[in-house]
């Protein structure tokens, strides 16, 4: 198939590495990718050098002029087979550029958000297939009144040669963060916001710290309760048992320096990614019971899902994963081969494929 996605975002989020790592997938599954893409973004340099032909566009919003003539000028120099939109303001003209040069169009949806009442009832309806990330998010526009029938669940792939475990990087990462060999490392990934669960974790983690001298944690992310979450750590009787890092592009040192990973969200995650890309990296999971963590986790294969919100609980699972060095090997393990089987980039570019055929 001739795929061409499309994707101006200038981010560097969840939603962007998805773009990255299933339209490099679908070029190594032997397709042929083309990509619309910002200048200089993430989503540019991350498919640069690959093979991927690509093409500069910019929309800022859904009239955006610039983005509208680059999408066609890539299709009628590329001639499609499908189009492929993962970013909302880029749905409208996708549409409307798909319908009217009779090419297949594929729009993914990433947050459960709830769309404007024309495009939640029109873009479903013009898309020839729309994706969204999870069971729950797919119940979830169900609910917000999109047939059944026009829903699609597609996981998000991973590129399990990027994120693996990698025993010197583990090495040179703890060394650089002042950790010795016997700590037993607690880490967290994402925004720093009330909602992520991290003021229920960190009080968790200290009543766990009372217990187990060798316990510290590790907070990677930045967010708007960054100041308040601080100054919370600081305020607390194991302060110096603390390391937090700003957000950085490249988690994988962080991941290598951790011993156990936690996702406390106390809102519903569309997935939840980090989980994932933790088990890849060899790491036990403590996950909430809520949204999309769930299917993002076998319980008892590669980790724990536990109440959002109930620090004891949360305490409890945090001193058993961190006593028992045996238990976290196991896991270890289990969860690489878990994730290998349900969300390494080939498996879900093989069901892409099959879903545009729609044997899927």
């Amino acid at each position: 198939m001739r795929l061409l996605f499309v994707g101006t975002n200038r981010g560097g989020g969840g939603t962007e590495s998805h773009f990255v790592t299933l339209a490099l997938a679908m070029l190594a599954a032997g397709h042929n990718v083309a990509a619309v893409v910002y200048p200089g973004s993430p989503i540019h340099i991350g498919l640069s050098g690959h093979g991927v032909k690509l093409y500069n566009g910019i929309f800022r919003n859904a009239f955006d002029p610039r983005g509208i003539r680059a999408v066609l000028k890539a299709s009628r120099e590329y001639h499609p087979d499908w189009i492929i939109g993962s970013f909302s303001k880029e749905y409208w003209p996708l549409a409307l550029i798909a319908r009217g040069l009779r090419i297949k169009l594929a729009l993914f949806k990433h947050m459960d958000f709830p769309l404007r009442p024309a495009t939640r009832y029109f873009i479903p309806r013009l898309a020839d297939r729309f994706i969204v990330i999870s069971g729950y998010m797919r119940d979830c526009f169900i609910a917000y009144g999109i047939p059944s029938s026009r829903i699609q669940v597609l996981y998000n792939p991973l590129d399990l040669d990027y994120f693996r475990p990698d025993p010197l990087l583990r090495h040179a990462t703890r060394e650089a963060l002042g950790l010795k060999e016997d700590d037993i490392v607690l880490g967290f990934v994402g925004a720093l916001h009330h909602d992520k669960g991290i003021f229920v974790l960190a009080d968790a983690v200290n009543q766990a710290m009372a217990s187990l001298p060798k316990l510290k944690a590790l907070w990677v992310g930045k967010g708007p309760h960054s100041a308040e979450f601080m100054a919370h750590l600081r305020n607390s009787s194991f302060a110096t048992r603390h390391i937090i890092h700003e957000w950085t592009a490249d988690v994988r040192p962080y991941y290598a320096a951790m011993d156990i990973f936690a996702i406390p969200s106390l809102r519903s995650e569309t997935f939840g990614r980090v989980s994932i890309e933790a088990q890849a990296c060899d790491l036990p999971v403590l996950g909430s019971f809520h949204g999309g963590i769930p299917e993002t986790l076998e319980p008892g294969i590669a980790g724990q899902l536990l109440p959002p919100g109930d620090i004891p609980v949360w305490r409890d699972a945090i001193l058993a994963m961190a006593g028992d060095e045996q238990l976290r090997g196991r896991i270890k393990e289990q969860g690489r081969a878990w994730v290998t089987r349900q969300f390494s980039a080939p498996v879900i570019a093989r069901q892409f494929e099959l879903l545009l055929e729609g044997k899927h």
